[in-house]
């Protein structure tokens, strides 16, 4: 099995004048085909430097990544640009949706690049708010959606270039409780279709619905662990008191 991610002695050096920042010292780690991985670390642990460059944002200063296979360790700001556009999806704290677009039009963006014919385009795109719940809201804008709505949009645009590789980033910062756990139930059951996720989380709690948590810390993966029984986000929504559940349809199939 290849892994989706590999990252062999990864070193990150930042250069701030005459002052040397080793974000990573050394990092080895491997993800494969459908895991879901939460990192988790303090401020200054090396975790958003591993999410840049497992996110194509950024290159290492030394060692390797390979994504799906490819080693895209040495790839220029282009080539990395169009691998990150076909091999990854991305899910935002801040979600990073455009305003003045309706939520279709958002999951569509990532498809443009890759010039899909229209008609394919805005199947997918519905397809994928449906997956997440919202297809009745496709016409709606940000500021008409909920926050949860609005994650939802994001985790709908992540799905349609069907990636090899989820990356979410601290995707329940900005989300209440109840709902935290309801996007942790949407991705729950991506990853029980067999999607491949590694989510950045500074919060146990939400770690806790993951397989594999891994820790970082001044630049070294000092923790990992696998979760025999993660927490069942479905399940503990029905256990709170009644509100509207969030539509766990079933997604594209995982490429």
């Amino acid at each position: 099995m290849t892994p989706v991610i590999a990252v062999r002695n990864l070193v990150k050096v930042y250069h701030m004048g005459d002052v040397d920042v080793h974000a990573l010292r050394g990092v080895s780690l491997e993800v494969n085909p459908g895991e879901f991985v939460a990192i988790m670390g303090a401020s200054g642990s090396g975790k958003s430097t591993f999410m840049n460059i497992v996110g194509c944002l950024d290159r290492p200063t030394s060692g390797q990544y390979f994504l799906d296979g490819v080693d895209v360790s040495d790839m220029d700001r282009d080539e990395r640009a169009r691998i990150r556009n076909r091999k990854i999806g991305f899910i935002f704290q801040g979600f990073n949706l455009l305003s003045r677009t309706t939520a279709l039009e958002n999951v569509s963006l990532p498809m443009m690049y890759n010039r899909i014919p229209a008609k394919e385009m805005k199947k997918r795109a519905l397809e994928a708010l449906k997956a997440v719940g919202l297809e009745s809201r496709e016409d709606h804008r940000p500021n008409q959606l909920s926050g949860g709505q609005q994650q939802r949009v994001a985790i709908a645009r992540a799905l349609v270039n069907t990636p090899a590789l989820i990356l979410a980033d601290e995707p329940t910062g900005n989300l209440d409780s109840r709902t935290s756990i309801e996007v942790m139930g949407i991705f729950q059951r991506l990853n029980r279709e067999g999607r491949t996720i590694v989510l950045i989380t500074h919060e146990s709690d939400i770690a806790r619905y993951t397989g594999r948590v891994v820790r970082f810390k001044d630049g070294h993966v000092v923790h990992d662990e696998r979760i025999e029984q993660p927490h069942d986000a479905a399940a503990e929504l029905l256990a709170l008191p009644t509100e509207e559940s969030p539509v766990l349809a079933s997604a594209p199939a995982a490429s």
